[in-house]
């Protein structure tokens, strides 16, 4: 499916030049008033983005056809992610792309601190040499306090070790024993100010982080202790910052990022024991280019309705390499399950049998929901709002996981008022096939044309149904039958080339013999 990719600001030309190889038509649009934005999204299936485009409610509202929103980098400050996933939107980042650069401009911001680097420089330049005036400090045996040992925060910790640092950390996220292989000791807040020499910050901004160093924390720190800070604005308090600094409770600050960007005036600006940067911590030639790259392959990912590892609003958080090749079939079946319905079941329950039920498989869950629900409304239906969707149709999702399986390896099976349908995949290319159909017995490849049978067992009725189709010129592709386990009745599955027309599905139902009929185009 071709579809359009609007980008309003600049990415690798790798990342543009993977959606059209594609097939995509990528619009490159930048530098986009308001109002211009408004009317480009308008027609716009994907919207890429960086830091400088908000996408706000309004934006979502009249993106009519959008299906995912891609942001190349980690922050989604400037996304309205609650209203993108109230409309189905898929919101995706590149959460892995500029790890590397803001831990090394981490680094490099603690150690203009320590030596004193930019200040000396600027008097130098100035004519002055001022050689006393800088004298700065070693990191050996001085303890770096982490706020947040996540990505970011262990590949800081990770090259501090290297400086002799000790390590101390705050991020009630992360077990004891993952912090000890680290070389981190973890603490509270609370303490882990009280002993740092150096402390820096890797948490997202939340409400529950932002304004976190502020006046009553320094209020607990050494005299010696420098801040850094290449997190998200507004974590640190600016105007507490210099206060602390101007009174001399701190040595310092090295500080990347604020409150608000672009910012030319700040009371921190005019402090020398305070080094500041606009916003770098990302940018680096190789950051860039790994997060237009990573950036549209999360997008053409979304735009196939496949899962996408790094989509912010699915709730689903992992694919095990065991339960990925499923998500296809989970899809197929849900489909193939919504097409036996008259109703939709006010329950249904989606079981995970064998070796992949010892994985997480929400996100198989949410495959087979996208299929069950495709066909019955015309509502896009995504990984985001799948079981909203659901819901607001009166279903209720039951997910049911087990390591047995009776017949195969792993098994998917769904049911839900009178009907039921399974499948597993086979052999070493994994190959789907549908192996139960409302408790028959079955072993056929799912396809787009479809026709399913429930028929007397007795001879002459398969051969009337084989009859009927090719006179209409229906060619067969494949076909199957399947008896129930109390032997009173039978079932047909058969694939065929074309669509069957609803007529044709009237002669079928009205043969002898045959008691319902189900014809499907997936």
């Amino acid at each position: 499916m071709m579809a359009r990719v609007l980008i309003t600001e600049k990415i690798a030309d790798a990342g543009i030049e993977r959606l059209r190889e594609a097939g995509h038509d990528v619009d490159v649009k930048l530098n986009l008033s308001e109002d211009a934005l408004l009317a480009e999204v308008k027609d716009a299936d994907a919207v890429i983005i960086r830091s400088a485009t908000t996408i706000t409610k309004e934006v979502i509202k009249n993106g009519e056809k959008l299906l995912v929103i891609g942001r190349a980098g980690i922050g989604l400050d400037n996304v309205d992610v609650n209203a993108a996933t109230e409309q189905g939107v898929m919101v995706v980042n590149a959460p892995k792309s500029n790890i590397l650069s803001a831990a090394e401009h981490t680094i490099a911001l603690i150690l203009a601190q320590a030596r004193n680097i930019p200040q000396a420089n600027s008097a130098l330049k100035s004519g002055r040499w001022e050689r006393n005036e800088w004298t700065g400090v070693e990191l050996a045996d001085k303890t770096l306090g982490i706020i947040g040992l996540g990505r970011i925060g262990k590949l800081v910790a990770q090259r501090a070790l290297a400086f002799g640092m000790n390590l101390v950390a705050y991020d009630p996220f992360v077990a004891t024993e993952r912090a000890r292989q680290l070389s981190v000791q973890l603490m509270s807040l609370e303490e882990l100010i009280q002993i740092s020499d150096f402390l820096t910050i890797h948490v997202a901004k939340t409400p529950e982080t932002e304004n976190l160093v502020n006046a009553e924390l320094l209020s607990n720190a050494k005299p010696c202790l420098r801040i850094i800070n290449v997190a998200r604005g507004g974590i640190v308090n600016e105007a507490d910052l210099a206060e602390a600094v101007t009174a001399g409770k701190i040595a310092g600050a090295a500080i990347d990022v604020f409150e608000n960007e672009p910012v030319t005036e700040s009371p921190l600006f005019s402090l020398p024991q305070i080094v500041v940067t606009p916003h770098l911590g990302a940018s680096t030639t190789e950051a860039q280019d790994k997060a237009g790259e990573s950036i549209a392959e999360q997008v053409e990912l979304a735009l196939l309705g496949d899962f996408v590892p790094h989509a912010v609003n699915v709730a689903a958080t992992e694919a095990a390499e065991t339960v990925r090749p499923f998500l296809p079939l989970a899809e197929q079946l849900g489909a193939i399950f919504s097409g036996l319905l008259n109703e939709l079941p006010e329950i249904v329950e989606i079981e995970f049998a064998g070796e992949i039920g010892g994985y997480d498989n929400k996100i198989t869950e949410l495959s087979a929901v996208k299929g069950l629900l495709a066909g019955i409304t015309d509502q896009p239906i995504s990984y985001v709002n799948a079981i909203d969707v659901a819901k607001d149709h009166g279903v209720q999702i039951r997910s049911v996981t087990t390591t047995s399986s009776a017949d195969y390896v792993n098994t998917v099976t769904i049911r839900g008022g009178e009907h039921a349908i399974a499948g597993t995949l086979v052999g070493l290319k994994g190959e789907a096939r549908i192996v139960m159909v409302d408790d028959h017995t079955v072993d056929m490849p799912p396809s787009t044309h479809m026709v399913i049978l429930r028929n007397d067992d007795r001879p002459g009725v398969i051969g009337k149904v084989g009859t009927i189709l090719g006179e209409e010129r229906i060619n067969i592709v494949d076909m199957n039958v399947g008896r129930s386990k109390d032997g009173l009745g039978a079932l047909m599955v058969i694939s065929t080339q074309d669509e069957v027309p609803n007529d044709i599905a009237e002669l079928l139902i009205q043969t002898d013999g045959v008691t319902r009929c189900s014809v499907l185009n997936l």
